[in-house]
């Protein structure tokens, strides 16, 4: 979908924003902005799109937005904003100052700004690192907030613990209408997703023929509507798999998949593995924040 143009509050005074929100604003439209965005969810849950991504986010999970790159957090269903809670850097490339990027010691910044372009996710030590400077710089002043910012984008920029989320698609501005209308079917989707859902109920959300509403949705999407629906359900479905609560089978059903063959097939095609190793991944990336 074509995300909206978001312009970024920046405190008078100030060269970046930090902010500790609880009950922030979760549930905006898919949107984007000039700023880079640091972005470090202390706790909550639910669905998150970035670029063409989609996954689920939980409790600790830190990832860095490069410059324009479109993304919405969407809260669980059934949780409300209150439960939410995350501390959020916005700044632009050059706040620092424009001489800085250009400075040979400095030469691991502009990298790790481009790979930023399609999403970071970082984890481990680096992850705890970060953190612990974030939660500092929401009340330092003056100098000890440029260093603070500073010596983040040092850890980042030298940290192999961090890997990249979207692809490497374009994106284009939108319109409110377009925006509306595709929030509209955004939503509706992530409410019903465990129902059968026919291409006449969202065609009808979106106050189109079907065919129309296709041909609108691959346009705006670059993929089908069916293909979006599956990467929701398969998103929910990891949820479950790293929760483990429940069989394979159960989650299923649970995410609305018709039978476990069909399941299988779709979680293999979107994630590049089945569900055991999914999860078997999963849980060897994560042991190390464990300990």
């Amino acid at each position: 979908m074509k995300p909206h143009f978001h312009k970024v509050p920046i405190p008078s005074r100030t060269s970046f924003s930090i902010r500790h929100d609880k009950d922030s604003g979760f549930g905006t439209v898919w949107h984007y902005h000039p700023e880079l965005e640091l972005h470090y969810l202390v706790r909550g849950k639910g669905v998150r799109f970035i670029g063409d991504n989609i996954s689920n986010f939980s409790d600790g999970e830190l990832i860095l937005l490069g410059e324009n790159l479109p993304h919405t957090w969407r809260v669980e269903e059934g949780m409300p904003n209150t439960a939410m809670e995350a501390i959020i850097i916005h700044f632009l490339p050059n706040c620092l100052g424009s001489d800085l990027l250009h400075l040979p010691e400095a030469y691991q910044i502009p990298k790790l700004f481009e790979r930023a372009r399609r999403g970071l996710r970082i984890w481990g030590s680096t992850r705890d690192e970060v953190v612990a400077l974030m939660h500092a710089a929401v009340h330092a002043q003056n100098l000890d907030r440029l260093i603070a910012l500073l010596s983040i984008l040092k850890i980042l920029a030298e940290t192999t613990e961090a890997e990249t989320i979207a692809s490497g698609h374009a994106f284009y501005k939108s319109n409110d209408s377009e925006t509306l209308r595709l929030n509209k079917v955004y939503a509706y989707t992530l409410s019903h997703y465990k129902n059968d859902i026919t291409l006449q109920d969202v065609a009808s959300i979106a106050n189109l023929g079907i065919t129309s509403f296709c041909r609108y949705f691959k346009l705006m999407t670059k993929k089908t509507y069916n293909d979006f629906l599956v990467e929701i359900r398969i998103s929910h479905a990891c949820r479950f798999l790293i929760e483990d609560k429940m069989g394979t089978e159960v989650i299923c059903y649970e995410c609305g998949f018709n039978n476990i063959s069909n399941f299988y097939r779709h979680f293999r095609k979107v994630t590049g593995m089945t569900p055991l190793e999914y999860k078997r991944k999963y849980l060897a990336k994560t042991a190390p924040d464990m300990i």
